[in-house]
């Protein structure tokens, strides 16, 4: 087995104690593989162009060398690095920042949709790195807040991403600004003939670097297809999140509309998930991405253009609930996991009638793509007892639980011990196998209830042992409403309708959604209008 000894380290770049300094701070340990053809080459003062996608390492890649050729002390900006969106230019200016902190480097993002202002004062204040979008870079370039006359250094990052978005006239602009004798570095996961143009007008002699198909994304990620009908994603989509727990989920949907519904069926069967498209406005975009950075939400449904510029280093799992439309998107969204030396899953949802087009995508991409067996839900349980022992274990070894003891103790004079700790674990786990969820964007005045009234759909029925009564007495004490005003109570296996006055109706939901019912945690939304 290869040791870390064996393999090219960061100290063979003959790089500064600085430098090496903030790549160890960063946690690096081993240059992958864009790093390793990359960095020598840049260090040589080269043009290089770099094929390989988000996910490989590509900003340390051109960001190390940058770092190492500015002069702290001079003044203006010495190297611009052009992003498509706002996104993976706030990220590349984070990781610029963390690899100049020893050099006392500053980098600076600007993007549209935020206040101009601030960026001008920052910009008068002296910086020695930009990274920005095309069309906000333009900005200050026209207001004379940014001059490019003393940059070193030009990085176009995710190029072909920038000529999808139209930046081709904006990037031509840009680089008539900058000196001739720069060093320009163009990065792609493909090399469309426009990218071609670009370079040969724009780069000396660049030195080509292409990090294969199954580099990207064989080592690390683990491929696995299910073979499933339409109507059977939801509960297969399901039973995987169960089974890891701990996992963050990228769900990719073709179209808006499905990634709208996936979203809101997991909502109702209890899970943190939230959707992001093209509709979504920027404060929209960026206030899901936070969630699902902060761990706020689990499972992030997108479609492909929303996830442009995604990313986001600890993404355990990619779910294609769609099989992609062709090779070239598979490898783009699988390589959004499996990052900064992380193992990563993608799973791909094949229909029977998709059999051809994943027969497309193993030739092309030439990835192995294995047939997976779904989870049972026994296994799916035995999994989160596994899961909930452990975590168990790590409270009990690092003793962060004292405080709870005299209340533990206080518990059990009253109860059983035993006893106690299954109705604790029936808290913890009882929920993972959800009822067939209804739609969250029904509308209250179309739920097929009376007039007057609206009927609401709740994850909870028979097999869990609930009672009309039970239901009635919890919407009377946690919305306020009288019982006799709750009418329509009709209970099925692993799920339940109830009706309750319409000017009520968004109150029953606001308290009783996500609440315990029978020691279960339950989602409650409106119900589809009978027959829909």
């Amino acid at each position: 087995m290869e040791s870390v000894k064996d393999k090219m380290t960061f100290n063979d770049f003959n790089l500064s104690s600085d430098v090496l300094k903030a790549v160890s701070a960063m946690g690096f340990e081993v240059p992958t593989p864009i790093q390793e053809k990359t960095i020598p080459a840049l260090m040589t003062g080269r043009d290089v162009i770099g094929q390989a996608q988000t996910g490989t390492g590509k900003t340390a890649a051109f960001g190390i060398p940058i770092v190492e050729r500015i002069d702290r002390m001079a003044n203006g900006v010495q190297a611009l690095i052009l992003a498509p969106t706002r996104e993976l230019a706030i990220q590349a200016a984070e990781e610029m920042n963390k690899l100049g902190k020893f050099k006392k480097l500053h980098a600076l993002p600007v993007y549209g949709g935020t206040s101009i202002e601030r960026q001008i004062k920052a910009l008068s204040r002296g910086v020695h790195i930009v990274v920005g979008t095309p069309g906000r870079v333009l900005d200050h370039i026209e207001r004379r807040t940014l001059s490019l006359k003393g940059v070193r250094v030009v990085v176009l990052d995710e190029a072909d991403e920038m000529l999808d978005m139209g930046f081709l006239d904006d990037i031509n602009r840009i680089l008539k600004e900058t000196p001739e004798d720069r060093q320009t570095l163009l990065f792609s996961a493909t090399m469309a003939e426009e990218i071609v143009k670009i370079s040969k007008r724009y780069m000396k002699n660049p030195d080509k670097i292409r990090i294969a198909s199954d580099t990207l994304t064989a080592p690390k990620i683990d491929q696995i297809f299910y073979e499933v009908r339409n109507d059977q994603k939801m509960e297969a989509l399901s039973r995987l999140i169960d089974s890891d727990d701990s996992g963050r989920f990228l769900v990719f949907c073709h179209t808006k509309r499905e990634a709208d519904e996936a979203a809101s069926q997991l909502k109702l069967r209890g899970y943190d998930a939230d959707a992001m498209h093209g509709d979504y406005t920027q404060a929209q975009r960026e206030s899901v991405l936070k969630k699902f950075r902060e761990g706020r939400i689990d499972v992030l449904v997108a479609t492909d253009v929303a996830a442009r510029g995604l990313d986001i280093s600890d993404i355990s799992h990619v779910v294609n609930y769609s099989i992609p439309q062709d090779p070239e998107s598979y490898v783009h969204r699988i390589g959004r996991t499996g990052r900064a030396g992380k193992e990563g899953i993608a799973i791909t949802f094949v229909t029977p009638r998709e059999d051809r087009q994943l027969r497309l995508i193993k030739s092309v991409s030439k990835a192995n793509i294995k047939r997976g067996k779904l989870p049972t839900k026994e296994e799916v349980m035995g999994a989160r007892v596994s899961s909930l022992k452990e975590r168990i274990q790590e409270c009990i070894d690092d003793k962060s639980f004292d405080r709870f003891l005299k209340l533990a103790e206080e518990m059990t004079v009253d109860l059983s011990p035993v006893e106690a700790l299954a109705a604790l674990i029936k808290f913890q786990l009882q929920g993972f196998e959800a009822p067939p969820a209804e739609r969250s964007d029904v509308s209250l005045d179309d739920t097929g209830a009376p007039s007057g009234m609206a009927r609401l759909f709740v994850t909870i029925g028979k097999d869990q042992g609930v009672r009309a009564g039970d239901i009635v007495n919890a919407i009377s004490k946690k919305a306020g409403i009288s019982r006799d005003e709750i009418k329509g109570v009709s209970i099925f296996e692993t799920f339940t309708f109830v009706e309750v006055p319409r000017d009520s109706a968004e109150k029953v939901i606001e308290f009783m959604h996500q609440s315990i019912l029978s020691g279960r945690k339950i989602a409650v939304a409106p119900a589809r209008p009978r027959g829909k």
